[in-house]
């Protein structure tokens, strides 16, 4: 059993949630604790025991102090590690913004505010070979491997310099190029 599991074993039972809770409202000594929670104070001693021995509380004099940070720690720790593509760019603040929109590679959201918006279309941009015309339905596959609204990003690449159209032909007119 995980630090984890063994919190929310703990919690899971009614009884012991309560006893928590009260706690973490401000009953301290274990009197007021059974007040609060309408248990007897042989079962909330039980309880606070329990939520002891995981950490969620301690003794501190004449009462029970609470310890809500042992479920944020549990949370943390339990949450799958997030990898992150690397985007080949130098930049630091470029970087941070990919990181932040492109995470895995494809785009989560389409950023609102436009000096985030533009490094992400110059970083989508670059799949586009200067030179190269390309009919719109292979445009539209090009961009739905980035995101599923195909259409706003081409909207956004032509609306920004990124991409021009004449027709149903597009072809890359700006955005960094590698040399």
């Amino acid at each position: 059993m995980t630090v984890g599991s063994d919190l929310l074993g703990a919690l899971a039972d009614e009884s012991r949630l309560r006893v928590f809770a009260a706690v973490l409202l401000g009953a301290s000594p274990t009197g007021d604790v059974a007040e609060r929670t309408g248990l007897r104070d042989r079962d909330v001693l039980r309880a606070l025991s329990t939520l002891e021995s995981v950490g969620l509380v301690s003794r501190s004099g004449g009462g029970w102090v609470p310890h809500p940070e042992a479920l944020q720690a549990a949370a943390v720790a339990a949450a799958p590690p997030r990898t992150y593509v690397d985007h080949g760019t130098s930049d630091a603040g470029a970087a941070s913004v990919l990181r932040s929109f492109m995470p895995e590679g494809r785009l989560e959201r389409i950023p609102s505010t436009r000096s985030k918006r533009l490094v992400v279309l110059d970083h989508v941009a670059r799949i586009f070979e200067p030179g190269t015309r390309y009919p719109e339905p292979d445009v539209n596959a090009m961009l739905s491997a980035f995101h599923p609204d195909y259409a706003a990003l081409r909207r956004g690449l032509v609306d920004e310099g990124f991409l021009a159209r004449d027709g149903g032909t597009y072809w890359r007119i700006g955005g960094t190029v590698e040399v």
